[in-house]
């Protein structure tokens, strides 16, 4: 039995597609690419699939992780580039490992996200993220399957620092957050709601965002990649807010 980790991409319109729909996807590739799966025991075996930290739906991802078990040996580059042409369009494989030891959910404890905040001014986007980083305590709300729950999203922002885009002919700011996993797990929007929470800040339009890296945190708050943990761990930018 051969166990592979594999990094994905979720692009395009298929970011407002929810976890389940896209691990069925998942599944009907893996069957039309020929893919010799292990199956679970039991009276409704499954395909032996391990998801690692699902991105929300209506987040895009350049860097989602799944770890699928084979009966059969194969070559990981191989079996990605058929993979990938067996997926629908915006659900990209990227890259495919044989695992190591351990657990690949053991390699991840942070997220890079880069967050689109059209019709904010940079200033204005820089402002309310220095207000994120001096609080203490940044509390929001949201609903979860037990209710509405309070949640304290700044012990889980690790670093941020903006930057500037041209959109459509007009200056748009970009927020770059790392965010440390935490339960529950502090969202994209959950950001967004902080600053408005601590800096009044309310963009005009919905705001879009990107998972750009997922992997165990160092000190400096860099994320190693998961699929090669010897490699050196990526290093920050020269934050302009820590």
């Amino acid at each position: 039995m051969q166990k592979l980790r594999l990094r994905y991409a979720k692009r395009g319109r298929l970011r407002f597609t929810s976890h389940r729909d896209i691990a069925r996807a998942f599944e009907r590739a893996l069957r039309r690419a020929g893919v010799p799966m292990a199956f679970s025991q039991g009276f409704n075996p499954h395909p032996k699939i391990s998801w690692i930290g699902a991105a929300p739906t209506g987040a895009a991802s350049e860097a989602e992780y799944v770890e699928i078990q084979l009966v059969e040996k194969r070559d990981p580059a191989t079996l990605a580039t058929e993979l990938d042409k067996a997926m629908p369009p915006g659900l990209d494989v990227l890259e495919a490992v044989e695992a190591g030891p351990g657990s690949l959910a053991d390699r991840v404890d942070g997220s890079r996200w880069e967050i689109e905040v059209p019709g904010v001014a940079p200033a204005t986007l820089t402002a309310a993220v220095e207000a994120l980083l001096a609080a203490e305590v940044a509390e929001v709300e949201r609903l979860t399957k037990g209710g509405m729950r309070t949640i304290n999203v700044r012990p889980a922002v690790v670093r941020a620092r903006t930057r500037e885009v041209s959109a459509a002919g007009e200056p748009c700011g970009i927020l770059e957050v790392v965010v440390r996993q935490t339960t529950p797990a502090v969202r994209p929007d959950d950001v967004l709601s902080a600053l408005r929470v601590v800096a009044g800040l309310e963009p005009p339009v919905p705001a879009k965002a990107t998972r750009m890296a997922q992997g165990r945190l160092d000190d400096g708050g860099g994320i190693a990649d998961p699929l090669a943990p010897d490699r050196v761990p990526e290093s920050p930018r020269d934050d302009v807010h820590s």
